[in-house]
Formats: C-alpha cells, structure tokens, sequence
C-alpha cells in the first residue's frame, strides 16, 4: 500500500472558502526567494510530477499559474526534488513547509497565485473563466546543423546492444549529423537515486572522444564504452557547433509517476544549460549477470484481494465493537456486506476514525471461493498484509508473527497456502519492513499489549527489547512529536531500518519474518513502500530469501520508474504503476503514440527477465478502480457503465496478451466499481449476500485469461518495437520459437482498418484469431490487412 496515499487520505486539510487576499498597492517587485528554481502544482491529477504544464511562472513579487483541472483531488507546492524550503502543504490561507495535502474539488479553470511573504506564504484559488494561456514552447535551436543530430536509443544503428546489459558489457554508439560538428563527446554519469526520488544526482564518470566517419551526405560520430559494474547510468551527447555548446540528450516525454523526463528513443538537441542537473539523460541498466527470476513469474495471472472486503468465510471471528479496540477506541462493524466502505467526516453516519471499518474478510473466505479464483484462470494470489494489526488494511502492522485474528490463524494461513497448492495456484503475502503500527507490542502507545513496547502508554521505554527499532527525541515534551511517524502519519512510527536487532528479527534470524512466512506456504513477498527501506536492507534480505527459498519471487511496491531494483540484488518484478497508468489512458482514449512509449521505456529499460515479470495492474487499493477511470462513478447511468465495461474489456485484452503477469483486482470481474480510497475497496457483490455480479463480464474475463493460459507464446513470446502504432491503433509482434503471435489493439469508437507489415519469419503462414476463431492468410509481400471493430482488438496465432 503506499502510504503517501494514506498519508493523504488521512491528513486531508478542508478547503471550504479559499481566502481572498486583499489587492496590494503598486506592489514593489523582487527577486523570486527560490532563485532560478522552479516551482509546481503537484497532485493527484498529475501523479505527483513536476509537469511544465502545471508549472508556476514568477511575476513580480509572486507566483502564478492558470490551470484547467476537474475533480476530487489532493494537492500540494514543491520545487522538482521537494526540497525543504520548496515544499508547501497545509492551508491555502497560510501554507505551512512540509505541510499536508490540500484537498479541493476542482470544477474547470482557475488561477493560482502564491506568496511566499517571509513567515506566512500563502495560495489563492480563485475561478478563471477566460481563456488559458499556453504554455510557454520550448525554444527551438537555431543552428542548423545543431537541429540535425540524431540519435535513437532503440535503433541498432545507434546504439547496441540493445536495452539493459549485464555488467562488463561494450556497447557502441553512434551520432548522426550534417557536415558542420566541429567535435562529439558521449558523456556518461552514474546514478544516485534513493528513496521516492526524494534524492536524483548524476556523478561524473567519463567523458569520451567521439570518432567521425563521412555517410552520404551526413556525417556520423562514434564511440564504445564498457559498463564494468551493475548500476543505473546516464548519457548525452555534447556537441561543439560554430563555437557553440548543444546538448543531444533524452525526450521531454512525461513518464507515469517518475521525476525524470524522457522515454528514450529518439532524443532532443537543445543549447547546453549552466547547470548539468537540467540535462535530460538517456538512462542505461547494467545488471548482474547471475540476476535470475524465478521461471514461474511469466505464467502467472494474479488474483489481487484486499482480504477484509473479499468473502467473510468465519462469521464467528467478525470484529465487534465494543469489544474490539481500535488504538483506545473501538471498531464499527457493517451489518450489511454490500455497504459502502465508511468514510470519515462524509455525513454517511460513521464515526471520525479512518480505517476502523469492518465487512469481515477473512482467510476462510478466502479458502472457500479457491475454486472460483481458479475458475478465472488466476494461478497466484497476491493478498494484502493479514497479519495480526488494528486497522481494516492491515499496513500497521501489531504483530508481525501472527495473523490477524480477525482474519483467522496461523494454521489457517497453512491451510490457505496448502488448498491452494492443490489448485496450482501459489500465495504470495505482502507486509512492510518500514514502519509498524503505534498498536503493536513493539511500540505500544495505547497499552493494549504487556508492558515491553518502546512507547509504552506514550512514554519513551529505553529498556524495551525495541527500543532500539526506533528513534525517539526525549527533549519533546508532546508524546506526538518525540517519535517519527512515517511521511508524517503518527500512526505508523517509522523504523530505524539500520537496527541489528531489527534486521535480524525480519530476516536474519532462524526464525525471522520472511522464513516462518515462507515456510508455512508462501511462495514470495511483495514488500511495501520499497523506496523507503535503504538499499543495503533489501540487498541482504533478498541474499536472506533467496539462500531460504531459491524459487521464491520478491515484488517490490514502486510506482515509478524501477531500474534501480533489477540489478540483480534486490527486487525479482514490482507493482507496475507505469503499465497501469499508460494502458488506463490508451484504453480510456488517449493518444497511443504518445502513451506508448512509456512501455517501450521498461523493455528498453529493464532487464528482460524482470520486464517479463512485471506485475501489470489496471485497478489496485491505492487507485480508483478502472470502471471509475473509464468513467462510470456508481451513478446508475447505464450507458456510462456499458462504455467504461467495453473500455475494461479492450485493457484486459491487451493485459493478457502483453509479456509479464497480469493481475486482476478482485471484483474488477464481475464489474464492481469505486473511486479512490475507500471506495476502491468495497466488497465483492457475491450473489448469496445479496450481490448482482456481472456474470457476462465474468465469462470474458475467464475467456481472456484461458486464451493466455491457452497459448504459450502469449506467456512467454519475445516481444520488440510495435508493428504498427498509430493514435489508436497499436500492433504487436511476438515468438516463442516456432510460434507467433500478432495482437492488435483499437481504441477508437469506430472501426479502424490497418495494414501490417509483418516479420518474414511469417511469410506464407495462417494466423488463427484466438477470441473470433477466424483464420488469416499472410500475403505474399508479407503483409496482412485487419479490420479492427470499435474498442476492440485481435489476437492472432501462427497456425501449424
């Protein structure tokens, strides 16, 4: 789960009447107090980047910005790195540094402006009926001969290998140009990249000559280099022209959820800035030689539970209020399984606690709809933490040994694991390594445990057997600020991830969490808010889970760009967020060109084993479910809902037939729907609990996955550049020796007809679609025409 989410959801400022500050009287002008940095609007409606589009301008004595935004969203003010003095949450009326999300619902334009007016800075959200300015275009270079240099990341003409290496790799590149380059460096840097991006920083490490050689009527400059050692580098060119400086570097192209700028390929020349930190780098993986994934990782079709909201199997452990606390409170209880998840402060009648909502999900449920989940063809479950905690998500966690007993025991998660083996399907619990909950025996804040915790009834223990998981500031006087609470949110104290007495208990241990976990059943871990634990922990516990269990996979949650996890010595796959985010926009519409190249950065990026492994999402418990993305709200518009379920069907299509392992939310099957948290976690609408599941959506989603189960190359097929791509049409090309695959993909309204050209390895073959059953021949020039119909596609096998 990422709790920078949480941290948002529970932290939400209201905005009812934003203030209006009063008009200044010929205000005197300044120099801006950030100097050349610049400032965003970073929210939820742009994944937390740092978008031109949304990027102040300075004017005077203050900020501005006009922007167009629609919707529920939380939002802060930050400068690119979010840095201490740039970091601006709270309330608009007086934003506070490092201050919490603001919330607004936002309702077309709007003009921004901020002050940062010594101790009391300020934003003003005022309406903007007018036009919107544009943004500000980047300045094309002048020089001629400076617009020519080419340079594509993808093509072998310029670089290969192609993609990540192993370490000790040469590869050569190559630079195109017109006559006229007086002189060519490739320069390459090493990577520096910890925690949530928090921290980017390139250091130099070779500056290397250029060779040219004369090619028609252009001209083209080569060098190799040899990567020695696993790492994340970067590269650009630099050019000399007329005595001038240019820089050839990456794209400007927005990534999903990631700081740095630019998917490769084809790159940009622009003048060279004074400050090396604003090039745009090409990004090169060099990995480990020995990095191994576990083979079972292609085949998997994960079925994704949040087990709380899943099927309540054991009525008998149901929590009850009065009875069961909630940190010194108590819990509430649903009577009604199909009720919506509470929400604080919304007027539906619940209490003021977040997450102290209970359906009554547990193992059992679980257990006893395994067939089911085999039924859709799903061959692993990835569930959310079950162990023992106060809240209904489980991420606070109280007792890393025992589950929940809400959810059942131990034995029963034996059970789980040991009935689902029979089924061919594996378990794979997730837990964080980062913080625990302030209700837990080993911090203890409320004294619901035996005294030992650190915190023991909010006082500072030093002779707690954790104390020294912790960091306390006994100076405090106020219980809340003499710990750390993880990104703020006290309810998580963050662990000191540097302790022995931790490290041991997690995985060094004979006994340790990720052993006894392992040896009742599971067959891996997804870990939480990976970016958060130091490389140096998840180096030695993956050396700790791999000497245990050589088969077991380990899937960290990342949302951004995740090179740096597949060198080899830490993370198998990841949570793919970028996946999620390029595939809810193409099926929702959006340009395939553009979104595309967000997946042709991870299989240029990332190692092929890890690529082949990514766990590829489209609805999560972090996110609204993709029925609300595609545009149905629970609004009982059944036009909406026919739309936004045509819309799931066009990305599980694509989902299925795409490397790495697909993923279905439980409940995304049978239609159900919701918006952000809590609403994406609603229970499963089971029909004996009064439910309406969409048993026709079911039967595609069960056809959809038998179609990958059905055909190895859909599994484990190679996978290169699409075939064909155009804004809605994207074609792809897949091996796995003697078999083919060409999927197609449209998601225009209207039927769309295109002509491919396919690999001659498929000169004169049959290609059978495997959802129509229709049967193609290959023209003689190798080409095949397809006639795709509205939000829809094609999946063709090469036939015996």
């Amino acid at each position: 789960m990422s709790k920078f989410l949480l941290m948002l959801a529970t932290m939400l400022v209201a905005s009812a009447t934003l203030p209006v500050r009063p008009a200044m009287a010929a205000a005197k002008c300044q120099a801006s107090p950030l100097g050349q940095r610049e400032l965003f609007l970073r929210g939820s409606f742009n994944g937390w980047s740092a978008e031109d589009a949304q990027r102040f301008s300075y004017v005077c004595d203050r900020y501005e910005l006009h922007v167009r935004v629609e919707g529920e969203h939380q939002f802060k003010v930050g400068d690119e790195d979010w840095s201490a003095d740039a970091d601006f949450g709270g309330k608009p009326a007086q934003l506070q540094l490092k201050g919490p999300a603001m919330s607004q619902h936002f309702k077309g334009g709007y003009k921004l402006t901020l002050r940062l007016d010594g101790l009391a800075p300020s934003l003003q959200i005022l309406p903007f009926a007018g036009k919107l300015p544009a943004t500000k275009p980047v300045p094309a270079v002048g020089n001629s001969v400076a617009r020519s240099l080419r340079f594509d990341s993808r093509s072998i003409a310029d670089k290969q290998p192609f993609g990540a290496v192993t370490a000790g790799s040469e590869v050569a590149f190559s630079i195109s140009a017109l006559p006229g380059v007086e002189q060519l460096e490739l320069v390459v840097a090493k990577r520096r990249l910890e925690g949530n991006q928090e921290v980017l920083e390139y250091l130099p490490l070779a500056r290397l000559p250029m060779s040219r050689a004369t090619e028609g009527k252009r001209e083209r400059w080569t060098v190799r280099h040899r990567f020695t050692e696993p790492a994340i580098y970067g590269y650009h060119f630099e050019a000399r022209i007329a005595g001038r400086a240019y820089v050839y570097g990456n794209n400007r192209d927005k990534v999903f959820w990631t700081r740095e700028k630019g998917t490769m390929g084809l790159g940009l020349t622009e003048d060279k800035p004074a400050d090396d930190k604003r090039i745009r780098r090409y990004r090169q993986t060099v990995y480990a030689a020995d990095f191994k994934v576990p083979g079972w990782a292609r085949d998997i079709v994960y079925y994704y539970v949040f087990p709380e909201r899943f099927r309540n199997g054991d009525r008998s452990n149901d929590p009850q209020p009065g009875r069961d606390r909630y940190h010194d409170k108590t819990v509430e209880l649903h009577k009604n399984w199909l009720d919506k998840p509470w929400k604080p402060a919304s007027g539906d009648g619940s209490d003021a606690l977040p997450n102290n909502d209970f359906f009554g999900g547990d193992l059992a449920g679980i257990i006893d709809k395994l067939d089911y989940i085999k039924s859709l063809g799903a061959n692993a479950i990835y569930m959310t933490p079950v162990f023992r905690a106060a809240s209904n998500h489980k991420y606070d966690t109280g007792d890393y040994t025992q589950i929940d007993p809400a959810f059942g025991t131990n034995a029963d998660f034996e059970r789980l694991c040991a009935e689902a083996a029979k089924r061919g399907i594996r378990v794979i619990p997730d837990t964080s390594l980062n913080h625990v909950g302030q209700d837990s025996p080993y911090f203890n804040r409320f004294g619901n445990f035996k005294p030992g915790g650190a915190f023991d009834n909010g006082k500072i223990n030093p002779d707690s057997p954790y104390a020294s998981w912790f960091t306390f500031d006994a100076k405090q006087t106020a219980p809340d600020k003499q710990y750390k609470g993880w990104v703020g949110v006290l309810d998580l104290p963050e662990i000191d991830k540097a302790s022995p007495a931790f490290r041991a208990f997690a995985y060094g241990n004979p006994e340790s969490v990720m052993k006894q976990w392992l040896d009742r059943g599971a067959a891996g871990w997804r870990m939480d808010v990976a970016p958060w634990v130091p490389d140096d922990f998840w180096r030695e516990w993956r050396k700790a889970v791999k000497n245990h269990r050589p088969d077991a996979l380990t899937v960290a949650e990342t949302w951004f760009d995740a090179s740096k996890y597949f060198l080899g010595d830490t993370f198998d796959s990841t949570m793919n967020y970028i996946f999620r985010n390029a595939l809810l926009e193409y099926a929702a519409g959006g340009d395939a060109k553009a979104l595309y190249a967000n997946i042709e950065l991870m299989r240029e990026a990332y190692p092929p084993q890890a690529f082949y492994a990514l766990m590829n999402l489209l609805s999560t418990h972090d996110q609204a479910r993709a029925l609300h993305h595609f545009g149905y709200h629970n609004d009982d518009d059944p036009q909406k809902l026919k739309e936004a379920k045509q819309r799931l069907k066009l990305a599980v299509l694509f989902q299925m037939s795409f490397p790495g392992s697909p993923t279905i939310y439980y409940g995304d099957e049978v239609g159900l729907a919701g918006g952000d948290d809590p609403l994406n976690r609603a229970a499963y609408p089971w029909a004996d609990e009064g439910g309406k599941p969409d048993e026709a959506l079911l039967a595609d989603f069960k056809r959809l996955t038998a179609m990958r189960n059905d055909h190895a190359v859909l599994r484990h097929g190679s996978i290169s550049a699409p075939i064909h791509l155009d804004a809605h049409v994207i074609a792809l090309a897949r091996q796995d020796g003697e078999s083919w695959a060409v999927t197609a993909t449209n998601n225009a309204t209207a039927a769309r007809s295109v002509r491919l050209k396919l690999p001659v390895e498929l000169h004169g073959k049959r290609l059978r679609d495997a959802l129509s059953k229709r049967t193609y021949q290959v023209g003689a020039d190798d080409s095949l025409t397809l006639t795709l119909a509205p939000l829809s596609g094609a999946v063709l096998i090469s036939a015996p």
